[in-house]
């Protein structure tokens, strides 16, 4: 009997880690219509040195190191953070594409808590007097270790729910300036 619940709960494993490793990057995307039009978001996601005003993860560990590189804003620049919270973690945001009141592509390379690369898009689309932006993130699994938490762990609901944050916070800055 033992030799049985034994063998069963080897083949459960065995299922479990091979679904795992065959699951693909799902991206994350949030969306929000912000009462602001698109000139008056586009510098707050074109501009590194303006994230901290409105980043979700900025707000979790405000004394988080910050350092910055290349061009002011646009294609090159970079943005370094570091934290002790491994919620923030440590990393590098790479402008690699920028599109005036359209678009902002970002490389992200992240090195703590866990090693991995991402590429997040923020879109901008004009609705009246509003925009609609959308927040989109797909990265990598790396590891095997880092695809079994994806795969226990709701990403979708973790990473969204900060964009969600984010992109309310962004709405805010934008329509006080």
């Amino acid at each position: 009997m033992l030799k049985k619940i034994f063998l069963a709960v080897l083949v459960a494993v065995a299922l479990f880690l091979g679904y795992v490793a065959v699951q693909p990057n799902v991206p994350i995307t949030r969306s929000a219509t912000l009462d602001a039009p698109a000139a008056a978001i586009f510098p707050h996601i074109n501009d590194l040195h303006k994230w901290q005003a409105w980043s979700p993860w900025a707000r979790i560990d405000p004394n988080a190191k910050a350092t910055f590189e290349g061009p002011e804003a646009g294609v090159g620049a970079v943005f370094n953070w570091s934290s002790a919270n491994d919620e923030v973690g440590e990393g590098k945001m790479t402008i690699i594409e920028s599109v005036p009141n359209d678009h902002v592509k970002i490389q992200l390379d992240f090195a703590k808590p866990y090693a991995g690369k991402s590429v997040a898009v923020l879109s901008l689309k004009p609705e009246a007097d509003k925009t609609n932006v959308t927040w989109a993130m797909t990265g990598e699994n790396p590891g095997f270790m880092v695809r079994v938490m994806c795969t226990l762990m709701n990403m979708d609901k973790m990473l969204g729910g900060m964009f969600e944050k984010g992109l309310a916070s962004l709405g805010e800055v934008a329509k006080a300036k």
